[in-house]
Order: C-alpha cells, then sequence, then structure tokens
C-alpha cells in the first residue's frame, strides 16, 4: 500500500503549507525590494529646481529671449583638473563675462556636486579646477551675466569615458 506523506521518487509531496510559505517568501522579497528601492529614491532625489514653477514661468519667455539675443556659442570640457568653459560672440571672439558661477555634478543625485569657481585665463576660457571626477555621465550647470547684466543659464552633458 501507498504511503501519502511521499511522491512516487521518495520524495515529500507539495502540500499548501509549502505552497504558501513559497508564495509568502516571493512576495516579501519583492516588498523589500520596492521598499528599498522608494527609499533609495527619495533619498537620493536632488531636491526642487525653483520654489513655484509658476512663478518661475512668468518670466521664462523674457530671459530665453535676451539670452538668444546675446548669440552666445558655448563650449565646455574637462580637461585634466579643471572645468573649461569657452563662449563665443557673434564674431567668434571669446566674450568677456561680468561674472560665472557655475557646479558639475551627476543628474541624478547631489553627494557629488561640486561648485566651481571660474577665472578668465589668456584665451578668453573660463577655467575652474575641480576635484577627480569619475567615469560617466557629469552635468555642468553654470550661470554668466553678460556685461550688460543679463543672465546666461546653460546646462551641459559631458561624459568622461572609463579608464
Amino acid at each position: 500500500m501507498a504511503d501519502f506523506n511521499e511522491t512516487a521518487d521518495g520524495g515529500k509531496p507539495l502540500t499548501g503549507r509549502k505552497v504558501f510559505a513559497i508564495f509568502a517568501a516571493a512576495f516579501t522579497l519583492i516588498i523589500g525590494v520596492n521598499v528599498y528601492m522608494a527609499y533609495s529614491a527619495v533619498h537620493t532625489f536632488p531636491g526642487l529646481e525653483v520654489e513655484n514653477g509658476y512663478v518661475a514661468s512668468q518670466t521664462f519667455d523674457a530671459e530665453r529671449k535676451a539670452q538668444e539675443a546675446l548669440g552666445w556659442d558655448v563650449s565646455a570640457a574637462i580637461v585634466g583638473d579643471t572645468v573649461q568653459i569657452t563662449i563665443l560672440g557673434r564674431d567668434g571672439a571669446p566674450v568677456q563675462v561680468d561674472a560665472i558661477e557655475g557646479m558639475i555634478g551627476r543628474t541624478t543625485e547631489r553627494q557629488q556636486d561640486q561648485e566651481l569657481v571660474f577665472a578668465q585665463n589668456d584665451l578668453g576660457v573660463q577655467v575652474a579646477p575641480v576635484a577627480p571626477l569619475d567615469f560617466g555621465k557629469w552635468e555642468l550647470r553654470f550661470v554668466a551675466t553678460a556685461a550688460d547684466g543679463t543672465p546666461f543659464r546653460q546646462r551641459i552633458q559631458l561624459i568622461l569615458p572609463e579608464n
């Protein structure tokens, strides 16, 4: 006579308790991963760009038109331990800016952000020292102020290759 506690190959039968334990373990794992991902997303979110989007939108078009009227062509690069921004005017010559401030960091987190202090070199290039950057995608955010007081804002994506 066959024993109901064993299968034909000698193993234990699949009972309701085992099925429940498998489902409970699977859902516990899924929920645990979701909680971890939600926690990571909230704690690495860089925050708001502006306090009030509606208020910022009221001057956006005027600021954009003023910035476009400058006719500046901007390029940026990471050269050694410096960030270099070249700003050329309509005539192709380097532009003299009254002030420039910037930051370089990752697009998804603020932990590696670095404030940049720029100085213009003899070639008209804005140069700022930077701590060593790891490979990957970096975002350079800066505001340069023209001689007439017009702010020029730009974000430039920079990709550093893996060594």
